[in-house]
């Protein structure tokens, strides 16, 4: 029922009139409805273009940050906004107008042996160099170290032992000024026994097959440890001295490639560890005296390398069983043997001086987080000519410092702080850059974001390898895509690596090596770190710290392409620095380490019914890994929903994950006793390789364990139930605590534990 009260009189003429307007109006609502909207959009429009303008006036920015290559990333007042496209060209630019060949041409062309008269005008003229761009900050740090020496007045000597047990005849060393620094010094005196690379695995095959290393003197092979590894595993079996030679079978076969001539022997110092060990722990700086301590990886038994020529002579005097044929070499004469052979006089006599070292630095300051440093140095030192372990390195850094200056010129200032630096005393361990970590340690861990070594960048032209933290692994995946490849027209370096492979990382990706300068700042400071290289297919450049590591040379073995190829690192470097330096948000990928410990425990899992039976349980080690997972993901996705312009938000983003490298260093050991902390880089008892090696005990029935061969720890007779829970714990809780550090404030922590 409807209710309505009575109609005025006209009433019924003026509601067909209202009907009239009202079907007008419907008519018209849509073209309304248009033309709103128009007037919206072009208000919204003219709005946006005023805020951004006002932005570039006050020089502020705002940014969008994904892995894509189209984000914004610097606004300048001048020049207008500036994508990742006009950075990614105007670096390529200015890169190409440097001279990068002449460089590695006259730096290799110099004498530059740490403490020498040669290095300190070197020095200066790096420092002249980095003072003549457009650098914030240009400084010199002075360390005053141990360096060892030859002593040309008492030269090292190899003699026979005479049937009296006496020295007779002498070998010549066709190469006397090679030596290895660190070694111990004094005589020593052996029969000598073929022990292949020296690594622990070799060692216990020689005790398997009934030839004992301990009490001889052992010929070892150059290659796939370091010198000091092979020295500290002949030490743990308890041989007297080392002799280290270049086989042949170990270097390329190409008849159009250079090779190594057999009368030359091979450089290297045998410190297990990096930096000066006579201060182990301690910054050498202004010859401050420090108690009488010295490192634990410095060698007790004397060490020196020969040649291949002697090395053919010393095998061919060799009795005993013939070695695996994996053993064999391309020495000429008779195969092979393990020995035992006739005796052998070692005498070792170099010397010890307190010799002091520059490091020069120089510095871009950053624009909104110049307390934030992305670091990028290159051994400047070398011993012998030194073209590809140092001189490419020293060009690079030039030419990228000329290059970031000339970008600044031009209307470029990064996020963060850049800092170049040139180390000095790389050929005795990392020397420079290990005594300026422990001089500012408790600085950088807080303001260093990562570190990439230019060392030893060019070795080939085949491959490439990038020795790396977990955390840059995407992100080098990124810039690959990215860098024309220098020997594979038309092709990314992403797709020359990943044609014939289906996991370009398995074919890309190593683990960082001790004798990099790199390691230290990830294994010591909790640094994440890269040093990127070009290698041969399957051989080793042979020439690497000799007296013919020269520019012919390397030019020669890459036929030609030594200038293409650095140009290529220098490509990859750079943008790396671009992306490093000025994104929003670090792009650094925390997930990373979840699979890192995952790949561990599968090896661990092997030994969970051995330790059940022991009633022992790794389940703590799995409740950690998953509770970093959780965090890692908890943090993606806040990230994920914030707001990015937000620079106080982002800030503190960045500084959770900048940090994650060093909550993997044991808060649990000490660093005096244990430098390189890192659970999984490091070496000491805490480390999860470590664990790993003591598990297999378990199942060992040998009399020795190969401790040396991951974790740095020397071998124990059998399982020790103490000693597992004692690793499992530090292991455990150093991955808990960076969980719960990577999970922010303290009320935010949600784990199993």
């Amino acid at each position: 029922m409807e209710l309505r009260g009575p109609e005025p009189r006209g009433s019924r003429p003026g509601r067909q009139n209202l009907g009239l307007w009202a079907a007008a109006g419907r008519r018209a609502t849509p073209y309304l409805v248009l033309m709103a909207l128009l007037i919206f959009t072009g208000a919204f429009l003219l709005g946006y273009v005023a805020f951004r303008g006002s932005c570039q006036a006050c020089g502020d920015d705002v940014l969008v940050v994904s892995e894509d290559i189209n984000y914004e990333t610097s606004l300048d007042a001048h020049q207008g906004t500036l994508y990742w496209s006009d950075l990614q060209a105007m670096f390529l630019r200015h890169l190409g107008e440097g001279s990068l060949e002449d460089t590695i041409r006259q730096t290799s062309l110099r004498k530059r042996m740490a403490g020498s008269a040669g290095m300190a005008a070197l020095a200066q003229d790096v420092r002249a160099a980095l003072l003549r761009q457009k650098l914030d900050h240009v400084w010199t740090d002075t360390h005053y170290v141990g360096l060892q020496f030859p002593d040309p007045a008492h030269p090292n000597t190899l003699h026979w032992v005479d049937a009296a047990g006496e020295p007779g005849e002498e070998l010549p060393l066709e190469d006397p000024d090679v030596y290895c620094p660190y070694s111990a010094t004094g005589n020593a005196t052996g029969e000598l026994v073929y022990a292949h690379y020296g690594r622990p695995e070799d060692l216990q095959h020689l005790r398997a097959r009934g030839v004992e290393p301990a009490g001889r003197l052992l010929l070892v092979r150059l290659g796939l440890i370091s010198f000091a590894q092979k020295v500290a595993s002949a030490q743990d079996f308890g041989a007297q001295g080392v002799l280290i030679y270049p086989d042949p079978a170990d270097f390329s076969q190409d008849p159009h490639k250079p090779g190594l001539s057999s009368h030359r022997a091979v450089y290297g110092h045998v410190h297990l560890g990096t930096g000066d060990p006579y201060t182990p722990g301690f910054p050498s700086f202004n010859q401050t005296q420090f108690p009488p301590v010295q490192s634990s990886g410095l060698p007790s038994i004397p060490a020196q390398p020969i040649s291949a020529d002697i090395a053919s002579l010393l095998l061919r005097k060799l009795e005993g069983p013939v070695t695996p044929q994996e053993w064999q070499g391309r020495l000429p004469g008779s195969p092979y043997r393990l020995g035992p052979g006739p005796g052998l006089h070692l005498g070792v006599n170099n010397h010890r001086f307190s010799t002091p070292i520059n490091n020069i630095f120089g510095c871009i300051e950053g624009r909104s987080e110049p307390d934030h440093y992305v670091v990028i140095g290159a051994q400047r030192d070398a011993w012998g000519p030194g073209t590809a372990k140092s001189a490419v390195g020293t060009a690079i850094l030039l030419e990228l410092v000329r290059t970031f200056s000339s970008m600044v010129s031009n209307g470029f200032r990064p996020r963060r702080s850049l800092l170049f630096i040139s180390w000095d005393g790389g050929d005795f361990g990392s020397v420079g850059s290990t005594e300026w970590l422990e001089g500012y340690l408790s600085l950088l861990h807080l303001k260093a974001v990562v570190y990439v070594s230019l060392d030893n960048t060019v070795l080939g032209d085949d491959k490439f390898h990038a020795k790396t933290s977990p955390l840059l692994i995407s992100l080098i995946e990124n810039i690959l895509k990215q860098v024309d490849s220098p020997n594979q027209s038309g092709q990314t370096l992403y797709e020359q690596v990943a044609f014939n492979n289906h996991s370009w990382d398995a074919e890309v990706i190593q683990p960082l090596p001790m004798d990099s300068s790199a390691y230290s700042f990830t294994a010591f400071a909790g640094v994440p770190a890269v040093e990127f290289s070009f290698v041969e297919d399957g051989q080793v450049y042979p020439f690497l710290h000799t007296k013919e590591d020269t520019y012919d040379n390397l030019h020669k073995m890459l036929q030609g392409r030594l200038p293409a190829v650095a140009q290529a690192v220098a490509q990859l470097t750079g943008q790396l620095l671009i992306r490093l330096s000025h994104d929003h948000l670090l792009p650094l990928d925390v997930g990373r380490y979840g699979d890192v410990v995952l790949k561990h425990i599968s090896s661990l899992n092997e030994f969970s019914g051995d330790l059940k039976a022991r009633g022992l349980t790794l389940q703590w080690v799995y409740s950690a890994r998953g509770d970093y997972i959780r965090a890692a993901e908890k943090l993606r996705k806040e990230i994920y929903s914030s707001e990015e312009s937000d620079e106080r938000l982002m800030r503190m983003y960045n500084v959770r994950i900048m940090r994650v490298e060093f909550y993997f260093l044991s808060q649990y050991v000490s660093p005096a006793d244990s430098p390189f902390r890192h659970i999984f880089l490091g070496h000491g008892d805490h480390t999860l390789g470590a664990l790993l090696d003591h598990v297999r005990l378990l199942r060992s029935s040998s009399s020795k364990a190969l401790g040396t061969a991951s974790s740095g720890v020397a071998p124990v007779l059998a399982f020790q139930e103490s000693r597992f829970r004692r690793q499992l714990a530090l292991l455990t809780w150093t991955l808990q605590g960076a969980a719960n550090a990577l999970s922010g404030d303290v009320w935010n922590i949600d784990n199993n534990f």
